[in-house]
């Protein structure tokens, strides 16, 4: 599913999972976590948008790795994340913490853990762009097992906000028009459904898309 060749095949890590798309927009950061041998120091933060695989990208790194993995740095206390920190450089086993922002935001009460925290690799998850977009959107509907006839996703793209909350917002409303006409998805519902919701540009409703993605 990726659109740039990586050394590397991440796959979904369980059937609860989402699938994990690696584009332009993550791809630095999937090579970062693929390679924990160079890390600087045993521990990383990764941030991103809600919705664009980040704690997909935890599970896979600690199915692959061994590692820990702390999803949301406000879920546990500064203790114990000071803790875990040590505790990586000590044994060794990486550690990822997963957080809304960098920790140069993170109002951090503890000044030694302040102090660590600053040495901490920061990998950052862009917006997707407009072939992560639309891969994503063919994936997320395979997943549910939708019919999504050839060109829908191209033509959602370029007339729809990008980022990972639209995709989202895509995708639910047009799995919910599928389920109520009892059928798959193609252009002319997917066009119909999201425009009676706001969810894609009536200006750009005429314009003619070529796929540049492949």
């Amino acid at each position: 599913m990726g659109q740039i060749a990586l050394p590397l095949d991440w796959s979904a890590g369980g059937s609860n999972d989402g699938p994990l798309i690696v584009g332009t927009s993550n791809a630095d950061a999937v090579r970062y976590l693929r390679h924990v041998a160079t890390w600087p120091v045993r521990t990383a933060v990764l941030t991103g948008p809600r919705g664009s695989g980040r704690s997909l990208m935890g599970r896979l790194f600690a199915r692959d790795t061994g590692g820990r993995v702390i999803d949301g740095h406000n879920s546990v206390s500064e203790e114990e994340i000071f803790h875990a920190w040590n505790a990586a450089q000590a044994s060794g086993t990486p550690l990822l913490i997963v957080a809304d922002a960098p920790p140069s935001e993170w109002n951090v009460a503890l000044p030694d853990l302040r102090s660590r925290l600053a040495a901490v690799p920061v990998l950052a998850i862009g917006e997707p762009d407009d072939c992560l977009a639309r891969d994503l959107i063919e994936a997320l509907f395979a997943q549910r097992g939708v019919a999504l006839a050839p060109g829908v996703a191209s033509y959602i793209v370029p007339r729809m906000e990008r980022s990972y909350a639209m995709i989202h917002r895509v995708v639910a409303a047009l799995d919910a028009a599928s389920l109520e006409k009892k059928g798959g998805i193609g252009i002319r519902l997917t066009r119909e459904t999201l425009l009676s919701q706001g969810l894609i540009d009536p200006d750009l409703l005429e314009r003619q898309d070529a796929d540049t993605c492949r």
